[in-house]
């Protein structure tokens, strides 16, 4: 059997199309019975709304659209997006809205799925991560005229709105506590250079070195992968003098540097310090344990799901939400440089 359409509705029950589509629409015009009857039977056959014929009435799809250009092998170890993910499906499921997740290869890709989604009307909304510098998702979503938050900021993003936390402040407070440590051979192991938080976080290491007067300090860029940070990792410690602290912007890259460590024969941390820009589990139960940025990821994401419900309830709304800065949590990872002895 086909997908059964209002007509079969109306012929199982003995009423008019007109009839089903007042009941199914919870419009007036029909009596509470029949109304209850044709519910029933609906729900009976299965019954679901065209996705077309939802747009054209102007119908919500009780879902919003999530779509990620990043390699799907590098999203599934990263604990980072898991609480992410939990945080703003829960907060979405507190009113039956549903998270409709893709990934995708690359941006060309994440546009066509958005440009797809919203003649469809499968989604009320579009949640917008790993914004770009001159991102051209910015202004394909105003065209679409779909409401839609963006997680990163400061700064405006056209007429979306946004939920951010400041990555500047949050790398400027590892910066001065490294500092603090007396570290003045810094390296950083980042994410994607396109990427507008990677960007922040370049330049505020940069500027922290001309305010702390640090030796040196460098960036280096990867995909966020294990595979990179162990590489940029080995590279770093071969250099004739060698940073005595490397910041990796994520927690799956910290624990394949401190491998990397280990296996060069690097003492951390009387030879090292090493911090992540994420915490989670594996900061955690890393020996020695990382030092790390903490904050309710969970939280994070149940903040971008009330954002995102109040912009489908009011699409001419634009909200600028600036959640709590990271703060460092120390662990066992840093120290003084050289602070490692003999026994």
């Amino acid at each position: 059997m086909g997908r059964p359409t209002i007509a079969d509705i109306a012929e199982r029950v003995g009423v008019s199309k007109g009839a089903v589509s007042f009941a199914l629409n919870g419009r007036p015009g029909i009596a509470e019975s029949t109304r209850a009857r044709i519910l029933q039977v609906a729900k009976e056959m299965n019954w679901r709304p065209h996705s077309a014929a939802r747009a054209l009435g102007g119908a919500r799809a009780d879902a919003a659209g999530l779509v990620i250009a990043r390699p799907a092998s590098t999203l599934g170890v990263e604990p980072f997006f898991a609480q992410l993910l939990s945080g703003l499906q829960a907060g979405l499921s507190a009113r039956s809205v549903a998270l409709h997740l893709m990934i995708v290869e690359d941006a060309a890709a994440e546009i066509e799925v958005y440009r797809d989604w919203a003649s469809a009307h499968r989604v009320d909304g579009f949640i917008v991560v790993d914004l770009k510098v001159r991102d051209p998702r910015v202004e394909v979503l105003e065209e679409l005229g779909v409401p839609a938050v963006v997680l990163g900021g400061p700064g405006r993003h056209g007429a979306l709105s946004s939920v951010w936390a400041d990555d500047r402040e949050a790398m400027l407070s590892v910066a001065d506590y490294l500092a603090a440590l007396g570290h003045r051979r810094i390296a950083h192991v980042a994410g994607l250079p396109e990427f507008r938080h990677t960007q922040r976080r370049m330049r505020a290491l940069r500027d922290s070195s001309r305010r702390l007067g640090l030796a040196d300090t460098v960036s280096v860029t990867t995909d966020f992968s294990d595979a990179e940070g162990a590489a940029a990792t080995r590279t770093l410690l071969s250099r004739p003098r060698r940073p005595t602290a490397i910041v990796y912007d994520s927690d799956v890259m910290a624990l394949a540097g401190l491998g990397v460590a280990g296996e060069m024969g690097v003492r951390v941390p009387g030879e090292l310090s090493i911090v992540a820009f994420d915490d989670s589990v594996l900061t955690r139960i890393a020996h020695p344990s990382i030092t790390a940025l903490s904050r309710d990821t969970v939280a994070y994401g149940r903040t971008l799901a009330e954002v995102m419900l109040e912009l489908i309830d009011d699409p001419g709304r634009r909200r600028d939400v600036r959640t709590a800065t990271p703060r460092l949590t120390v662990r066992e990872s840093t120290a003084p440089p050289g602070s490692w002895q003999e026994d």
